[in-house]
Formats: structure tokens, sequence, C-alpha cells
């Protein structure tokens, strides 16, 4: 593999850098910078900033609106958003949603669905897991049953993130109960104002509102709103599934995310010292380093493989499991080189311990806790390498 770019992917680079010099605003870009939780209209904003110059949907044809990058575009645009501290575009319709309905849906849903996903008008969510459903994803119980032109739906979905912002969810339901855990499963989608889903927050360990429970009590949806054949749900979970995992990895943001932390390690002192001169910590620096360049090869790798392919392969999940254990790890090493100053809660006031916070790294303490979840969403790690013992290596 070339690992050089060419004059027309530098081109490529400077243009990015330029646009969001100039389009990317300033109270977004520091918010995301420390690690705050941005407002809904915030990621509206971006979002329609970037609609409007023709770069949200970065993995899509351009038959549909999409971008028709290369992956050496798309991995330069994800380094650029993440060096300007741009916030990332919600993945469940343009990452997650999107893709599927490319491949496996009608006609009629691609042309009114896929412009509501570019223009807004409908924020999607996802509701796979369920509270006896984790790992064992084909194991869910909400159940949907024939009745006329429609399912009547009843279950509960958990862990449904920016649940609380959304008007639409995709969902995975049972409908054929008799049938192989796998093969009864059929992908629907729903309003969420239909009269029987009710949605309640979640509290997360950090104090913040991410992620919801859904409950579906004789929920009527058309049975047009399927996507795909009834019972081919697995099928398409998996296909969604592979496209989640890419996304989660966030190569360009791991990258971002280490640049800061060396810069705050040459600002940090221990003991009358930098921190980058401490011997462990430059070493475990060092295995950062060395691993964060190891995955950026491999996912330019998978990503070109996928355009020749047309979807991401098994790699996805090394790079979901290698992806989370480098940003948890960095999450760590920059709780060490904060010392103290990393206890603060993201707080407006912080009073006493105001001296002792680096802007840029007061929320801290926040990421450290929400990112234990990372190595369990999208499918938990160690079913990842499960899945990779089994599809790569033949175990």
């Amino acid at each position: 593999m070339d690992l050089s770019f060419s004059p027309e992917e530098e081109a490529f680079r400077a243009e990015v850098r330029q646009f969001l010099a100039e389009e990317l605003p300033e109270d977004i870009a520091r918010r995301t910078r420390e690690g705050r939780e941005l407002e809904k209209a915030d990621m509206d904003r971006w979002h329609a900033i970037l609609n409007a110059r023709g770069w949200l949907a970065v993995t899509w044809p351009e038959e549909y609106g999409g971008t028709g990058w290369t992956p050496v575009q798309r991995h330069i645009f994800e380094e650029e958003c993440a060096r300007a501290s741009a916030p990332r575009t919600l993945s469940f319709g343009l990452a997650m949603l999107g893709p599927v309905l490319i491949k496996f849906g009608t006609g009629a849903q691609k042309a009114e669905l896929l412009p509501r996903i570019l223009d807004g008008r409908d924020w999607w969510c996802q509701g796979y897991s369920e509270p006896g459903a984790g790992s064992d994803l084909a194991g869910l119980k909400t159940r949907a049953v024939h009745d006329g032109d429609d399912y009547v739906i009843n279950g509960q979905k958990t862990w449904t993130t920016l649940g609380q912002h959304a008007n639409r969810i995709f969902c995975l339901v049972r409908t054929d109960p008799d049938a192989k855990k796998q093969a009864g499963i059929s992908f629907v989608l729903a309003d969420l104002d239909t009269p029987g889903i009710e949605m309640r927050p979640i509290r997360l360990i950090e104090g913040g509102h991410e992620v919801n429970e859904v409950f579906f009590t004789d929920a009527r949806v058309p049975v047009a709103n399927r996507v795909g054949e009834e019972n081919q749900g697995w099928t398409i979970a998996k296909y969604l599934l592979t496209h989640e995992r890419t996304n989660i990895a966030g190569v360009g943001f791991s990258i971002q995310a280490f640049e800061n932390l060396r810069a705050l390690s040459r600002r940090s002192r221990r003991n009358g010292r930098r921190m980058i001169d401490d011997p462990l910590f430059a070493a475990r620096l060092a295995r950062i380093e060395i691993d964060l360049e190891a995955m950026k090869i491999t996912n330019l790798r998978m990503l070109s493989d996928a355009t020749k392919n047309g979807q991401p392969g098994p790699e996805s999940s090394m790079l979901k499991v290698k992806g989370t254990v480098i940003r948890q790890a960095l999450n760590d090493l920059s709780r060490r080189a904060l010392g103290p100053a990393a206890a603060p809660f993201p707080s407006e006031d912080l009073e006493g311990n105001a001296a002792l916070v680096d802007p840029d790294q007061a929320a801290n303490a926040a990421r450290y806790f929400n990112n234990r979840k990372i190595s369990i969403y999208g499918g938990s790690n160690e079913i990842q390498k499960n899945i990779l013992a089994k599809t790569m290596l033949g175990l």
C-alpha cells in the first residue's frame, strides 16, 4: 500500500481545512474541544452546514446525495474534522440506516426517506438492544404480530442513544417465534409519536442523559414500514452493524485526541518535571502511538476493500475492538496527566477547582466514565473477538 498522499489528495485536504476554518461555528468547536455535551440545535446546525456543502453523507453513492469520495478522501475528511474540533455527525441515519435503505430498501423507501435524512427532517434512533438481548442480540423478544396491514408490536428496547431527540426509530422485531432465533427477525421503521410507544431516560454514571429505554405496548406500525423481506432482519442487522463498528473506531478523532494528550503531557508537571519526561508515562504514550498508526493503516485498507466489495468486511470488528481500546487508553492516560485536575465533572461553576483545570480538559472525568461503555456497545469486544476467530481464522 502506498501511504503517501497524492497532490490531488493534498489539495483536497487544503479544501477541507479552508471549509472548516470558514464554516465551522466557533461555539460548536469549543464545546466539542472541551468534551461538553452538544445541544440538539448545535448538532442540527452542523448537519445543515455540511448538507449545504454536499459533504454530509460521506459513505453514500452520489446518486443518492452522497459525496462519492474515495476511501482516502473520507479518511482525510475525518482527520481534518477532528483536528478542527468539529463534532461527529449523528450516525444513525447517515452511517447506519442510509446504507441499509440503499442496499435493501424499496424504490419508494429510498425516494421518501433518504432526502429526509439529508435535510434533517428525520432524526433516527436505533432499537436493537433489549434488557435480555445485548451481546446475544438474536435473543431479542420484542414481538411483531401481523394484523391486517399493520404489525402490532410489544416489547422493550434499551440503550437507545439520543432517542430523546429523535422522531423515528429503526427496530429489530421477532416476526416468527417458532423459527431459529436468527431466522425469525424483521427490520421495521416506526414513528416515535405512534400510540403505544413510550421513551424513558436512563441516567449514566457521569450524570448525563444520553441513552433511553423504549417501550412498545400494542403499537401499530404499517407492514409497508418493513425494510427487506419478512424474517430477513438478521441479514440486515449484520450489514448495519459492520457500518456501525467502523464508525465507532473513530480513527481521525483518536489521532487528534492523541495529539492533545501529547501536548498536555508537555505542559503537565509531576514532582517538578514534565509528564512527557517520566519514562513510564512516555512508554505508555508510545504504545498508544504505535497502536494508533497500525489502526490508521488498517482503516485505510478496510475502506479500500469496502469500496471494492460494496460493504465493510469482518475487519470492521477488528477496528471496533482496537479503536475502543485505544480511546479508553487515551482517556486513562489523560486522567493520569491531569492528576487532581481530572476530577471535576463538566460544570459552568468549578468553584475552587477552577485554577487547576485546563479549559480543554475540564470534562476529562466525564469522558473517562462515559467511554467505559464504548467497548460494550455496537457488540461487546469479547463478541467481536469471537467473530474474528470464526470468520477470519476459521476457528
